[in-house]
C-alpha cells in the first residue's frame, strides 16, 4: 500500500486535512470551556453574530484575504486563528514524516492534535477540560488495544524490556508513572509551599501520555518541567512587581510530548552517552 501511494501526494493530503481541522480546532478551543456545541450553531463572528460563509472560511488564506476582518462589521480577528491552523498541519505533518502511511500516524495525528487544543484552552483558562483529556485517553486506550491483540504498532510509541515488552504492559507501566510521580510532585510542592504545584488536570494529562508514551512519560515530564523552569524564571520580575505569574502546565507538556514523540530514543541515547553509561 505504501508503494502505490506518492510521499508527495501522502503529505500534501495530511497537511491540508491538518489545515481544515485546524478551523474546528479554533472552534473547540473557544467553545468547550464556556460549555458550548461545537456542532451548533455554525461558525460566526463572536462580535457581529453573522453565519460565516465558506468562503470566508478557508484556512489561513481567508484570514490574509479579509485583512483580518470581519466582511460584515469589520470586527478585527485575532491572528491566532490562523496561527492555531498552521500549527495543526505542521503537527499533522510531523506525525505522517514520523510514521509515515502506518496506523500509528492516525494516533499520533489525534495526540498531537488535541495537544494543540489543550494547549490554548490552557493558556486561556487554566483548566485542561476533561472532555477534552477524556476523548484523548480513549483514542489511546483503542490504540493499546490495536497494537496488543490487532498486531499492528499503534499505541504506545515506545516499547521496552521485560513487562514493557508488550503495548499493554507499557502503557499500563507509562499510567501508573504518569500519575504516581505527578501525584508525588504535587504532595511534596503543597508540603513545602503550602499551595498547589500541579493541578488535577495536568495530572491526568500525564496519566493519559503515560499511555501513549509507557516508560517515556517520565521523560515528557522531566521536559516538561525544564521547558516550564525556565519560563518561570523569564517572568520572575515580572512576579515580583506583583503581576499575576500563574503560569499553565499544559502547554509545556504538549511540547514535550511532540519533542519526545519525535527524538525520545535519540535524546536518551544522548544522554547516557554523555553521563558515560553506556
Amino acid at each position: 500500500m505504501a508503494g502505490s501511494i506518492p510521499q508527495w501526494f501522502f503529505l500534501l493530503s495530511v497537511g491540508l486535512f491538518g489545515l481544515l481541522f485546524g478551523s474546528l480546532a479554533n472552534v473547540i478551543i473557544w467553545r468547550v470551556p464556556r460549555g458550548e456545541s461545537i456542532v451548533s450553531p455554525g461558525s460566526h463572528c463572536p462580535t457581529c453574530g453573522t453565519a460565516i460563509r465558506w468562503y470566508d472560511n478557508v484556512p489561513v488564506v481567508s484570514w490574509v484575504v479579509l485583512r483580518a476582518r470581519c466582511r460584515t462589521c469589520g470586527a478585527r480577528i485575532s491572528a491566532r486563528y490562523p496561527i492555531v491552523e498552521a500549527l495543526s498541519a505542521i503537527l499533522w505533518l510531523l506525525a505522517a514524516v514520523l510514521w509515515g502511511i502506518s496506523i500509528r500516524t492516525v494516533f499520533g495525528v489525534c495526540l498531537f492534535y488535541l495537544l494543540l487544543v489543550l494547549t490554548y484552552i490552557d493558556i486561556d483558562h487554566l483548566r485542561l477540560p476533561n472532555a477534552v483529556v477524556a476523548t484523548l485517553a480513549g483514542i489511546g486506550v483503542i490504540g493499546v488495544a490495536v497494537a496488543q491483540w490487532g498486531g499492528m504498532p499503534a499505541v504506545p510509541f515506545f516499547l521496552g524490556g521485560g513487562v514493557t515488552a508488550s503495548p499493554l504492559g507499557s502503557a499500563a507501566v507509562g499510567l501508573l508513572i504518569g500519575v504516581g510521580v505527578s501525584v508525588a510532585m504535587a504532595g511534596g510542592y503543597a508540603l513545602v509551599r503550602k499551595s498547589a504545584g500541579l493541578g488535577t488536570g495536568d495530572i491526568k494529562l500525564l496519566g493519559v501520555l503515560g499511555i501513549y508514551f509507557g516508560p517515556y512519560v517520565l521523560m515528557v515530564l522531566m521536559a516538561g518541567s525544564i521547558l516550564g523552569a525556565v519560563t518561570g524564571l523569564l517572568t520572575l520580575r515580572k512576579h515580583a512587581e506583583g503581576a499575576a505569574a500563574r503560569i499553565p502546565f499544559g502547554p509545556f507538556l504538549a511540547v514535550a510530548a511532540v519533542i519526545v514523540a519525535a527524538w525520545g530514543p535519540s535524546i536518551w541515547n544522548w544522554y547516557i552517552g554523555l553521563a558515560g553509561l553506556s
